[in-house]
């Protein structure tokens, strides 16, 4: 099989390939339920062989199973508890919490759950045991240095220097190989948290409540010893990681969002839920067993509209009436006009889906080059294609004389190249002349396009030269709203080195209303659906955005933005992409729609 045959290459190729294989193998397996078991057993049989991106890629792939397909949930987890003892990934040990978590539903799986996470975490306390273990080795190290002296092995004895002193002795690599030695021998989850993957332990804790109210739900209190047990242990475990996070035996403390999310399942499971009447008992129970995963569900539902209607659009787009005549290409003769090569077709299906122009977008491209004082005037309409830039040039004569060898010369800065240069002509008093240009884009950066006009004077060796205004390409033009999955936008957002963080303060009345502005003006597509909960009573905003220019280049946009009580929204938008200009382009450009913002509020009041 060919995932097999990737799985022992490290290669970049051979990554992207494995990631195109998992995307496949995912899009057919949720189609045809009879498959899907067999291909999640396959997955998981050496995700732990996987890089993390690819073994990622497979839990989204298993969420989504056991989710659509409620009769493999048993046997789903099962296989997954087993998968998961080769697993040295937080990102995906952090998703299989989860799915452990919100789909372990009879006492079985949850019983089977726990004693995993208890086996993966090892001895607790952590600290006590860890300290345990640091001496242990040292008096095992002391207690071996005995024993090779008895056997007669290369001894310890201090070593005399020919001036008398004693020589000095580096034990570090002993304590080196030690500690290299017991690091290769914890448990998974407990050496992740001990190299400092403290958001680990919080979906650990989240994991371990959502374990312990579904077997009190199960059970119905009738074995409460066990019950009782379950929450002692998970305090103690929820504890310990809070001991060791503040302790020398990690490399860096733990964080602030951390320790709350877990002092919050430690107070849960102390409180005495007796009383079940209890409104705020009940919310924070629906939060953790209902909440999460109805999110889930609805984010699935989202992602499948979007794909039925990506399908119906792709249909009705390519769909053929009932009377319209089939070409085959293979039999047609090569005279035939109706022959034409795929890329032709391609073009003609972007400028089928292009808007036509009328007269009001027309007037609103076009530039004025020259003063209206001087002895030339012009003005260009600028015509935007999906690779290159046209300049159509009017010059008017202004004087009364003959302009003799004139000609209109254009350069450019950034990624723009001129392909033709226009050819002199001679206008009369008062005439007009248009003269087209066109010139090449490479990239979506801002460009800039400046030039001169140059006619013959009174005498042969005098010149007469007018400067035109510069011409600004509009990145606008080569930027379309585009969709892409979330591990892929995080997986760009990891990857691109280039960020410009701009700082908003706009005075709209609404965040959503500054959403709708932000996306009209950068052409850019929002991937977070129910960005703003509970209406206009919401005073945060987080947003993924993300668009695609005409050449390919990706470009993320993070917005978060808040507005407290009768005050101006306040945030910041971070702009990712793999080049440099394309990112300072969009910042301008979210700079400028803040701008525009302002003013049209000043303005209406």
């Amino acid at each position: 099989m060919e995932l097999l045959k990737t799985s022992n290459s490290n290669e970049e190729k051979f990554a992207e390939y494995r990631q195109i294989l998992i995307s496949a193998i995912h899009s057919c397996a949720i189609r045809f339920a009879e498959v899907a078991a067999s291909v999640v057993d396959l997955l998981l049989d050496f995700m732990g062989e996987l890089n993390t991106t690819a073994a990622v890629d497979v839990i989204t792939f298993v969420k989504e199973v056991v989710e659509k397909f409620p009769a493999l949930r048993t046997s789903i987890i099962h296989r997954l508890i087993t998968a998961l003892s080769k697993v040295k990934s937080g990102k995906v040990y952090r998703g299989s919490l989860w799915i452990l978590g919100e789909y372990c539903l009879d006492e079985k799986d949850i019983l089977d759950a726990w004693n995993h996470i208890r086996s993966s975490i090892g001895e607790i306390p952590i600290l006590a045991s860890e300290k345990k273990a640091l001496q242990d080795a040292a008096t095992g190290t002391g207690s071996d240095e005995k024993e090779s002296k008895t056997n007669g092995a290369v001894s310890h004895k201090p070593v005399v220097l020919p001036d008398g002193t004693y020589a000095t002795e580096n034990a570090m690599t002993v304590d080196t190989a030690t500690s290299n030695e017991a690091k290769s021998e914890r448990p998974p989850i407990r050496a992740l948290i001990l190299e400092g993957d403290y958001y680990l332990g919080a979906v650990l804790s989240s994991t371990l409540v959502k374990l312990v109210l579904r077997f009190e739900e199960i059970t119905q209190k009738s074995k409460v010893n066990v019950l009782n047990a379950l929450k002692a242990e998970a305090m103690l475990i929820m504890v310990s990681i809070l001991r060791v996070g503040d302790s020398s035996f990690v490399k860096q403390k733990i964080d602030e969002d951390s320790s709350e999310r877990i002092y919050c399942c430690i107070n849960f499971l102390s409180e005495d839920n007796s009383s079940t009447d209890s409104k705020e008992f009940k919310l924070i129970e629906s939060a953790f067993l209902e909440y999460t995963r109805e999110a889930f569900k609805k984010q699935l539902e989202i992602e499948d509209k979007k794909k039925a209607k990506q399908d119906s659009d792709e249909l009705e787009r390519n769909a053929e009436k009932v009377d319209d005549s089939i070409v085959f290409r293979q039999l047609s003769k090569e005279d035939i006009k109706d022959v034409v090569d795929d890329e032709l077709l391609a073009d003609q299906n972007v400028v089928a889906t292009t808007k036509k122009e009328d007269l009001s977008s027309r007037l609103n491209h076009i530039v004025q080059l020259t003063g209206f004082s001087d002895p030339v005037y012009a003005e260009a309409y600028v015509k935007v294609h999906q690779f290159d830039v046209v300049l159509e040039v009017l010059v008017v004569n202004q004087t009364t004389v003959t302009l003799r060898n004139l000609s209109v010369e254009f350069s450019t800065l950034g990624d723009l190249k001129v392909i033709d240069k226009p050819t002199t002509s001679n206008i009369g008093p008062h005439g007009f002349h248009r003269v087209s240009t066109t010139i090449k884009v490479t990239s979506a950066d801002t460009g800039v396009i400046f030039g001169n006009i140059v006619y013959d004077g009174q005498h042969a060796n005098e010149s007469t030269i007018v400067i035109l205004n510069d011409v600004h390409v509009d990145i606008m033009d080569y930027i379309k709203p585009a969709y892409c999955k979330e591990n892929q936008f995080r997986k760009m957002w990891n990857e691109f080195e280039w960020e410009n963080k701009i700082t908003i303060k706009s005075t709209l009345l609404t965040l959503q209303s500054y959403l709708d502005a932000l996306l009209k003006g950068t052409n850019m597509q929002c991937l977070t659906p129910g960005a703003i909960i509970g209406g206009d009573e919401c005073q945060f905003l987080s947003a993924n955005l993300y668009s695609k220019s005409s050449f390919g280049e990706d470009a993320l946009a993070n917005l978060c933005i808040e507005k407290k009580n009768d005050g101006p929204i306040v945030g910041h938008v971070r702009i990712r992409s793999k080049g440099q200009g394309l990112a300072l382009s969009l910042g301008d450009r979210v700079a400028s729609v803040a701008r525009k913002t302002n003013k049209s509020v000043t303005a209406s009041v």
